[in-house]
């Protein structure tokens, strides 16, 4: 079920590249900090989260599962494959059909075994300016797990790139763009090439806020002024895309909340609307998952 209150659209409660990254700031497991920050977002009125970690990027259902329940955030699993750099072997072992079957089994039958099903289909990715053919696989295989089951699908954009390709593959492929989300185009810094996506009805997301080492939260906001502005506002996500445990409070990060505390107040400056901030955060999410239903 999808809750009243506020979304954020891409979000990671588990997640482990570590190994890829040969780092162990990249295995974000800490599960009481976890719950500390998602209580306090709900205390902020967030009651909604899409988890996008999926098959070989550390995903724990039942931690997550536990996480949802003493924080009383509602969260949204998802399924599917990230991106190359990180593909379980069995994405380089099977067909495109046996990966969109497993695709379809978690979302029919439950993830591992568990109740829990998937929502959503993502975050699938490409690489930086490259889209490498296994990854083309998997993006035919996320196509006929769509068209089976009908869920929305995220996808990843390395630093921005490759938008527009992913956004003409599911034209090509008939996928109604309504149903697809592009994600970290933030990261672009370009409106324009921004703005071209949004003319072709998908959506996009501004998932990546506080990580001002890749662009600074002004540059969002000035892009978002000319989103409004030019009527595409009822279009767009906010989310932060938290991976590691230096991202959190208790090691000095700027937390889960920043969004909420500081990204606001700053799109408030900028002359982003009421309604714009209610669109971004409470009415677009419910639009892209009303098939979730609402509970009160």
């Amino acid at each position: 079920m999808f809750k009243n209150g506020m979304t954020y659209m891409h979000e990671h409660t588990t997640i482990d590249l570590s190994e890829v990254k040969n780092n162990e700031d990249c295995k974000l497991d800490v599960f009481s900090e976890t719950i500390k920050e998602y209580q306090t977002l709900y205390a902020k009125g967030v009651r909604n989260l899409v988890d996008v970690t999926n098959i070989g990027m550390g995903r724990h259902v039942t931690y997550v599962q536990k996480v949802a329940e003493e924080s009383g955030i509602n969260i949204i699993s998802s399924t599917g494959f990230y991106q190359e750099s990180f593909y379980p072997i069995q994405v380089l072992r099977e067909t495109q059909q046996q990966l969109a079957e497993r695709m379809i089994t978690e979302i029919v039958d439950g993830i591992k075994g568990t109740t829990i099903k998937a929502e959503m289909i993502g975050e699938i990715g490409t690489s930086y300016n490259k889209w490498t053919e296994a990854e083309k696989k998997v993006f035919k295989a996320v196509i006929i797990a769509h068209q089976a089951t009908k869920k929305p699908i995220s996808t990843h954009t390395s630093l921005g790139t490759l938008g527009h390709e992913q956004v003409d593959f599911f034209k090509k492929n008939q996928v109604n763009l309504n149903r697809v989300v592009i994600g970290h185009v933030d990261l672009t810094g370009d409106i324009d090439y921004i703005l071209q996506m949004l003319r072709e009805g998908v959506y996009i997301a501004f998932d990546t806020i506080g990580k001002e080492s890749y662009m600074p939260d002004h540059v969002r906001a000035e892009m978002l002024k000319k989103i409004q502005d030019k009527g595409y506002i009822e279009k767009v996500f906010l989310s932060m895309d938290i991976t590691r445990k230096s991202h959190l409070k208790y090691k000095g990060g700027i937390g889960y909340s920043y969004l909420l505390d500081s990204f606001i107040p700053l799109l408030q400056t900028y002359g982003i609307t009421r309604h714009s901030i209610e669109c971004l955060l409470i009415h677009n999410p419910y639009a892209f998952m009303k098939e979730l239903g609402e509970s009160i």
